[in-house]
This record gives C-alpha cells, sequence and structure tokens, in this order.
C-alpha cells in the first residue's frame, strides 16, 4: 500500500509544549499549505481522551470548521 503524497495527514493527539498545561493533551490539525498544524484550543488529561475527542461528533464539527478555514485562508 502507496502512501499518497498530496494527501494531509489526519488530526492526532499530542502531548502540550506549552509549560503552563505540562502533562495534558491537544489536538493539533494538519492543513495543506500550512508548515504547522493548527491547534484545537482544548486540554485533555490524557492522550486516550483527546483521542475519543477527535472522533466525537463536536470534534469532528470542529476539525472540518478548522479545514474550511484553512481553504478559505489558502484563496
Amino acid at each position: 500500500m502507496r502512501k499518497k503524497k498530496n494527501e494531509v495527514p489526519p488530526p492526532y493527539a499530542a502531548l502540550t509544549r506549552d509549560a503552563r498545561f505540562a502533562g495534558t493533551y491537544e489536538v493539533l490539525v494538519p492543513a495543506e499549505g500550512r508548515a504547522r498544524p493548527y491547534r484545537v484550543p482544548l486540554q485533555f488529561a490524557t492522550k486516550e481522551k483527546s483521542e475519543t475527542w477527535i472522533h466525537s461528533q463536536e470534534g469532528k464539527e470542529t476539525i472540518n470548521r478548522l479545514g474550511e478555514d484553512a481553504k478559505s485562508d489558502g484563496k
């Protein structure tokens, strides 16, 4: 199975880099044409909770909204 070169990777959970929220996780949403992914402005206690949020209705809506904003910024 080959990876498509032009395909944007899916959203993912990562440890927060902000020292104020040390030990928490955040959701990052890669966008086409951006060097850095968008950050969802929420903090999660565990990686599992952040991944569950990604697949929730609220998470899907927020991620879609960020994707739409990225497309409108790129035009």
